[in-house]
């Protein structure tokens, strides 16, 4: 009697059915162990991978034709590859650094038990959203000294209360500064290299927009202000600026746990410190490195341009049981 009151019936065997009030459903089967069920009729197939790992894609033919499960060594983990060759080596290695660099954090910050993260440069918080999407529950504080940026940070930010976000960037003192804008995710208070020129085009446009920088030791009170025991995290993505950033932390620089760093091969700024130098400074401070990960690289030489640097102060690391 169902249909006659508009509702939809599947039957998907003894005692089991789908019952929707909008739209027709399909049946798809996945083997002997499931099944799917979609809405109207588009061409699904199903096809087994291995041992409890199934794929299901649009359009017809064999999806394990088209797909490839690569083990993660004995981790358990599974890498599921299309096959026809739509991402080149260059784009899955730096896909690939990305999402290791982050669950590479994600597992010092639970590790080190890191409560306060500093995202010095977050743009429109992309940083903090990948640490929230994986698991982190600390405060996260976010510097962001461009307008139109700091303005999608805020909305980002606004339904997380251990979100905080401030309208400035960091610096070795505290200064009115001109910063490059209209450079996307590259805005910078440096200049483009003869380098950075050569490979970016939007260098060749610029706009300066006026900002506020301010020492990151004078903000550190007011950002771990309610933690009981401040075990604190600093991430800077500053584009040839870090640092300038690290300098105004002075002998505060102590008290975090951890840092991390884009560090430059090849300089895309002029006056930004070469990665040996910079990495120099983060080891006498006492931090050393846990993972090196590619964030650009050439298309035509595979040269990387710049990794970001993980690094942990050991000796802040929990002791064992």
């Amino acid at each position: 009697m169902l249909p006659r009151f508009g509702v939809q019936v599947l039957d998907l065997g003894a005692g089991t059915a789908v019952l929707s009030r909008h739209g027709e459903r399909t049946r798809v089967r996945v083997g002997r162990e499931a099944d799917l069920v979609i809405r109207g009729e588009g061409p699904y197939t199903a096809a087994r991978m291995r041992q409890g790992v199934w794929v299901v894609a649009r359009g017809r033919g064999d999806p394990a034709a088209t797909w490839k499960s690569v083990p993660l060594g004995n981790t358990g983990a599974q890498l599921l590859l299309d096959g026809s060759g739509a991402a080149d080596e260059r784009s899955l290695q730096l896909a690939a650094a990305t999402f290791l660099c982050t669950h590479h954090v994600a597992g010092l910050l639970d590790h080190y038990r890191v409560n306060c993260v500093f995202d010095v440069g977050a743009n429109a918080g992309q940083y903090a959203k990948r640490l929230r999407g994986l698991g982190y529950p600390g405060r996260i504080v976010s510097f962001e000294p461009t307008e139109d940026a700091f303005a999608k940070l805020r909305q980002a930010a606004e339904p997380d209360p251990e979100w905080w976000v401030y309208p400035f960037g960091l610096g070795r003192e505290d200064a009115t500064h001109s910063i490059h804008v209209d450079w996307n995710t590259m805005n910078s208070l440096l200049p483009p290299s003869e380098y950075g020129k050569g490979r970016y085009r939007r260098f060749a446009r610029t706009r300066t927009e006026e900002i506020e920088l301010r020492r990151l030791d004078g903000v550190m009170d007011k950002a771990l202000a309610g933690l009981a025991e401040p075990r604190p995290y600093l991430k800077m993505d500053t584009q040839g600026y870090d640092l300038e950033v690290f300098a105004g932390a002075g002998d505060r620089a102590g008290e975090f746990v951890g840092m991390q760093s884009e560090v430059a091969a090849l300089p895309l700024y002029e006056g930004s410190p070469r990665m040996a130098e910079a990495i120099a400074v983060y080891e006498e401070s006492g931090f050393e490195i846990t993972g090196m990960y590619p964030v650009t690289r050439e298309a035509t030489t595979g040269r990387v341009v710049e990794f970001d640097c993980v690094m942990m102060r050991a000796a802040t690391a929990p002791a064992p049981g």
